[in-house]
């Protein structure tokens, strides 16, 4: 069976990118900073807006929005994972690891269908490290576009705090 992935020119996207046996290291400090670094680079040659993220120890969600007449999120996400790997492997080489495998082959996308939908898994993300049990509310999590929502004023600082949020099951496993 071959993957068939949804592409829309310009459209937003979710998507769910994991390490390899679930690895936990991408909060550490210096591995946080290098995946900013990956994404700021790939940025340049291919731009793209990030609507939401979420870095947890062993995955990442976000959202992008491509340009206008762009489909090609596949390559943006090869280039990421790519210039991570390169640059994670030369700072751990004196470990003599440096063919350690980083990610998961694939990663998961879904085409945001509409404001709903984009709302939906907006909130999926900011809640995320409240449902794994890493904070008690979303705000309490540094490495989350939460922040920059919530200075904005689109969420109350105290948003995910006071109750649990159910979310449909599928939501980022799609």
């Amino acid at each position: 069976m071959q993957y068939r992935r949804s592409k829309v020119e310009g459209a937003s996207y979710f998507f769910t990118v994991v390490t390899h046996n679930r690895r936990k290291i991408l909060t550490l400090p210096e591995n946080a900073e290098l995946l900013r670094e990956a994404f700021k680079k790939v940025k340049i040659k291919f731009p793209f807006i990030i609507d939401a993220f979420i870095l947890l120890p062993d995955h990442f969600h976000c959202i992008w929005t491509l340009p206008k007449n762009d489909l090609d999120f596949s390559t943006r996400f090869r280039q990421i994972k790519s210039y991570f790997t390169r640059e994670y492997r030369k700072r751990i080489q004196n470990l003599n690891i440096s063919d350690i495998k980083i990610w998961q082959n694939r990663f998961w996308e879904h085409l945001i269908r509409d404001e709903e939908d984009m709302i939906t898994h907006v909130e999926y993300i900011h809640y995320n490290p409240v449902k794994h049990n890493f904070v008690k509310a979303p705000k309490d999590w540094p490495y989350s576009s939460f922040h920059k929502y919530a200075r904005n004023g689109l969420y109350d600082n105290c948003w995910g705090a006071t109750a649990v949020i159910d979310f449909n099951v599928n939501i980022g496993n799609e």
